[in-house]
């Protein structure tokens, strides 16, 4: 007799389980839900999953700059211009390019400058990342790739010489004619400056130009460069302009940028919500996550800059105008980072 109560009881609980979960169903943000892929999301993607490291060393390779070496087990491979998120202690994520050793399997290096006026991510490195804190990463992802060529000229303004440094070390050790224009403020507050004049050795291969000395950098060379030359540069808007301006007519320079292009501008345009069955505006001054948001508030979103993916979606109908520094071109055939990425039409069709 007490088994079959315990039965009874235990099938009285599992139908009041089932009643509640349909309950909760029929009256989520996302319900009906038709039959159809399971939606893209940025978590889940293998350059998203989350890692834990350790802080092992701090460092101050030029006034104003922290250089963390990261430790951890399993860390993923990476090559010349990619990038990790850091999981600051806030909850802020923060992108940084790698600029260590892509032989080394148990570590990657980060280095950064303290912005005080900025968005708080450097405040927090400088202030609270200490050897022995453990945080989270992201990553690798990388949208500034090193081509194979015989030839390389590289721009690199202030804390933008992170993802240069390591395609220098690859491209001496390929053995590829290279030269480097190196901008900053004053040498004091270049990072690595000693190592780079040592990696162009006693020739021109390296040019400094620190501002208090010598002023603004001249950029004419990049017009008379051999057509096999691939150039790249990454640095302040200014320093990137000026070298979009200087290349000839049918060449373009690579670029790796600090910030996202702007969320807002255009026009506005109409988004359809498939699964969930509902159509709204976007306007020219919001962006299309917030817009979203408004209608499914939990929707996840995390960096706001078109670095992170965590609010990637996939695009059902519509053409895209993607603004972010993330995904690959394949990635960008059907899905977009609604945080940033705008219609470049009058209408899209998200998988939400």
């Amino acid at each position: 007799m007490p088994r079959l109560t315990t039965v009874a009881l235990v099938a009285g609980a599992a139908l009041l389980v089932r009643r509640a979960v349909r309950s909760r169903m029929t009256t989520a943000p996302l319900w009906p839900m038709p039959s159809l892929d399971t939606p893209v999301s940025g978590y889940g993607r293998g350059s998203t999953v989350p890692r834990k490291v350790r802080v092992t060393r701090r460092s101050t390779p030029a006034e104003g700059v922290v250089e963390l070496r990261l430790e951890g087990a399993g860390l993923p491979a990476w090559q010349p211009g990619a990038h990790i998120d850091l999981v600051l202690p806030s909850g802020l994520v923060r992108q940084y390019s790698l600029c260590g050793d892509p032989g080394d399997p148990a570590s990657y290096t980060v280095a950064t400058r303290l912005v005080e006026d900025g968005r708080g991510g450097s405040r927090e490195v400088h202030g609270q990342l200490r050897e022995g804190v453990e945080i989270e990463i992201r990553g690798p992802r990388n949208r500034f790739p090193l081509v194979g060529s015989p030839a390389y000229a590289f721009v690199a303004g202030g804390i933008g010489i992170t993802p240069v440094l390591p395609m220098l070390r690859a491209a001496e050790a390929a053995g590829a004619d290279w030269r480097l224009v190196y901008c900053g403020r004053s040498r004091a507050t270049m990072p690595y400056l000693e190592e780079i004049e040592r990696l162009g050795g006693d020739g021109d291969r390296v040019t400094v130009v620190a501002e208090d000395e010598s002023g603004f950098p001249g950029l004419e060379f990049l017009a008379h460069l051999p057509a096999e030359t691939a150039v790249y540069c990454c640095g302040p808007d200014g320093l990137m302009d000026a070298v979009a301006a200087a290349m000839p007519e049918g060449r373009t320079a690579r670029f790796e940028r600090f910030t996202a292009a702007a969320t807002t501008g255009g026009t506005a345009f109409e988004v359809e919500l498939r699964r969930s069955g509902r159509t709204l505006t976007v306007a020219a001054d919001q962006s299309l996550l917030s817009a979203v948001r408004e209608k499914v508030p939990g929707l996840m979103y995390s960096c706001q800059q078109g670095f992170c993916g965590t609010c990637q979606q996939r695009v059902l109908e519509g053409e895209i105008d993607h603004r972010d520094e993330l995904l690959t071109d394949e990635e960008r055939n059907d899905s977009m980072l609604i945080c940033v990425s705008r219609c470049a039409g009058k209408r899209l069709v998200l998988d939400l």
